[in-house]
């Protein structure tokens, strides 16, 4: 048991202490309203005798009652009038009621958040940005609205992020109406017979509508900001379209064709190819190598299936003539045809964004009542020293390679970096990868890590970690990389250097600087929850969003995009990443779910690890593919699912049951008690399901089933 744990039972165990004295001596009689009118007279003179002490005592009692959620603070703050005046009575009350209610609201705090934000798990993050962007006004609301008990409040905010000092000063300024209500209605505390009878009908009805005052003064200020966005502007009386959709990559094509499917009439912009970087430079050619490299690396491992000699010779340039053969026969699904008769205007052409509503063509302007921006991004390329001198590529123009580099060196150790690297050694080059940080894949756990770095050594991909790249140089026909090595200046030679070192979002040269539309700190665009920029009619979505530049959330993020600009503001839909997978098409793939080991401790979260070898499975072994593992994170104690890593060839076909196991909230039982095919993969899921079970077994009752069965057998 740590030192926090034991201050905390000792802080619950003073306030249970003091509850039970409380009510042991009947405290509760000493704040009823019979008890008050009765000792008001003795009261009131205690106050004219010695008025510094009595005021300093009414304020202590008030602050103890009101942090420790006593009955009876209405009835404290009816005797506050009583005593000391409506003007004097309304100060006091409210300084005590405010201390009183911030002791509360940090008890709560200290005993309760983490513990709650540790079940809200993946989610913590995103509500804490909430209440930080919007407690103030919400607290303020409860405040003014009798309906909502303080206490309640007290104890509710302080599970949330929001400061102790807006807490203090919103709590005040919100209970300062009712506060004087009730200390104004004390001065006549003698009369009063109930207290049900101090809010009348109509006092409560302003109080709710005074509740209501926060909210419309945000609904004011919102379209106040609006007013503002758009004043420079001439909206157009009539648009002549629903939407218009910039870029037709994954995040602009799904937009374009859920607005058509609700007969939405909109216009697809495209200045280069229908199909974006996932067609052309991403996804489609990067596997359609991998596939190639997998070939020419199972012929090495002849003997392993117990062939005595197996050869291939490598025609390069064919293979690359493959991966554009691919190329052409996906583009169909993503063509100007598919899409024009699915109800779209595809245009190829530059897009200019004029103002909110208006999109400059070549030949014509045109208006939408909403614009989708989805340009995608680019791979960056860094500012070093002498790279414009030697021979580099992309992961953009890698593909337009007609001969294997010899020497191949690949800058960044992430997915991209990963993937094409060993793609490239199982083809024949030698391939050294530079990464800067402290390990290749640097999103992974470390037993990811270790596991690929050891096939990479095994595959002799050299790596070299934590090194910084001075310059590049060419000398007599000699491409060099100038690296520090752990304080050592080295000199690499190479033949080509992929540059991997991520990816940067096209936010420039169509006219969003003018708008003034704004950037993150990533410079990606700013977007809220509902995929909004700060031009409210200007939406955005994929990689020129993030934060993730993958296909699928871009397709994810395009759906709300297209919802939320048709039909806001009567329906409206806030975007989450709870259930988004991604795989790294690595040799074993690595494929993943909400947290791991990593996330989970940057966030603070208790977890257990249910890690199951894929030595083990039967498929796997009959494959000579018994490597990797499936490792599960799970709530301490049950079998909720926080997160899953799965490292194993075809990983990314054995990772959706767990997608869809989180998003419908099904534990590791239901995937246990699932039939799988035998003899498959997949079972290695129900097999890590069994992992956890076994560790969970009740032992007491399987030592009554023990003593039972040998019952029968006696």
């Amino acid at each position: 048991m740590n030192k926090l744990t034991v201050k905390k039972l000792f802080f619950v165990s003073v306030i249970i202490g003091l509850l039970i004295l409380f009510y042991q001596m009947d405290g509760q009689q000493y704040l009823s309203l019979e008890y008050i009118q009765q000792s008001l007279g003795r009261l009131q003179d205690y106050v004219k005798t010695d008025s510094f002490n009595a005021v300093g005592s009414y304020f202590l009692i008030y602050v103890i009652c009101t942090a420790l959620s006593f009955p009876g603070a209405t009835i404290l703050t009816l005797l506050a009038g009583a005593l000391f005046g409506a003007f004097y009575g309304t100060i006091i009350v409210s300084f005590a009621s405010t201390i009183g209610a911030t002791l509360a609201f940090l008890s709560t705090r200290f005993l309760a958040r983490d513990y709650v934000m540790k079940k809200v798990g993946a989610r913590a993050k995103a509500f804490d940005e909430g209440v930080k962007k919007d407690g103030s006004w919400y607290l303020f609301t409860m405040r003014l609205l009798p309906v909502f008990p303080f206490f309640v409040i007290n104890l509710a905010m302080g599970l949330t992020s929001i400061s102790v000092k807006n807490f203090f000063f919103v709590s005040q300024l919100g209970m300062l109406p009712g506060t004087f209500v009730y200390v104004n209605a004390g001065q006549e505390l003698a009369q009063i017979t109930s207290l049900s009878g101090i809010l009348s009908p109509r006092l409560f009805l302003a109080f709710s509508l005074l509740g209501l005052l926060p909210l419309i003064i945000k609904f004011i200020t919102a379209k106040y900001k609006s007013y503002k966005v758009y004043e420079k502007y001439k909206k157009p009386k009539k648009f002549d379209y629903n939407i218009a959709v910039i870029g037709a990559g994954s995040g602009g094509l799904v937009t374009a064709y859920i607005a058509a499917a609700v007969k939405a009439k909109v216009i697809l912009i495209e200045k280069h190819k229908m199909g974006g970087d996932c067609l052309y430079t991403g996804c489609v050619p990067s596997k359609a190598l991998i596939r190639t490299a997998r070939f020419m690396r199972e012929q090495k491992l002849s003997k392993d299936y117990g062939v005595q000699s197996a050869s291939a010779e490598l025609n390069f340039s064919a293979a690359m003539s493959r991966v554009h053969n691919v190329i052409k026969k996906i583009e169909p699904h993503d063509s100007v045809e598919r899409y024009s008769e699915l109800g779209v205007e595809c245009v190829q052409d530059e897009a200019f964004v004029v103002d909110p509503w208006t999109v400059r063509l070549k030949d014509r302007q045109i208006t939408a009542k909403n614009i989708v921006i989805a340009t995608g991004a680019k791979p960056r390329v860094p500012d070093i020293e002498g790279l414009k001198t030697v021979p580099f590529v992309t992961s953009d123009t890698i593909w337009g390679l007609t001969e294997l580099p010899k020497k191949f060196l690949v800058l960044g150790g992430g997915p991209i970096g990963s993937e094409l690297a060993q793609a490239f050694a199982a083809l024949g080059s030698e391939v050294t990868i530079l990464e800067m940080g402290a390990q290749i894949l640097g999103r992974e756990d470390r037993d990811v890590v270790e596991l690929m770095t050891n096939v990479f050594k095994r595959e002799r991909i050299k790596i070299l970690k934590q090194i910084k790249v001075k310059s590049f140089e060419k000398t007599n026909e000699k491409n060099l990389v100038v690296i520090e090595n752990n304080g050592v200046v080295e000199k690499i030679e190479f033949d080509l250097v992929l540059l991997a070192t991520g990816r940067e979002a096209n936010v420039k040269g169509f006219g969003l600087e003018q708008l003034g539309i704004e950037l993150t700190d990533r410079k990606t665009i700013q977007t809220d929850a509902y995929l909004r920029t700060n031009i409210p009619n200007i939406y955005a979505c994929g990689d020129v969003v993030g934060p993730y530049q993958f296909t699928h959330a871009a397709s994810h993020q395009a759906w709300f995009t297209s919802v939320n600009s048709l039909f806001s503001p009567f329906k409206k839909f806030k975007i989450n990443y709870d259930h988004l997978p991604w795989s790294t098409f690595t040799h074993p793939e690595i494929s993943r779910i909400g947290l791991n080991e990593a996330d989970a401790k940057e966030k603070k979260i208790e977890y257990e690890i249910t890690k199951y070898e894929i030595n083990d499975l039967d498929r796997a072994i009959a494959d000579s593919s018994d490597y990797g593992f499936v490792k599960v994170l799970t709530v301490p104690g049950k079998d909720k699912i926080l997160g899953v890593t799965i490292v194993a060839d075809h990983s990314s076909d054995l990772l959706p049951e767990f997608v869809i196991a989180m998003k419908y909230g099904l534990g590791l039982n239901k995937i246990l008690s699932t039939i799988h095919s035998y003899p498959t993969m997949a079972e290695a899921n129900k097999y890590a399901a069994g992992v956890w079970k076994k560790a969970h077994a009740p032992k007491k009752v399987l030592q009554f089933l023990k003593k039972f069965h040998a019952w029968r057998r006696s």
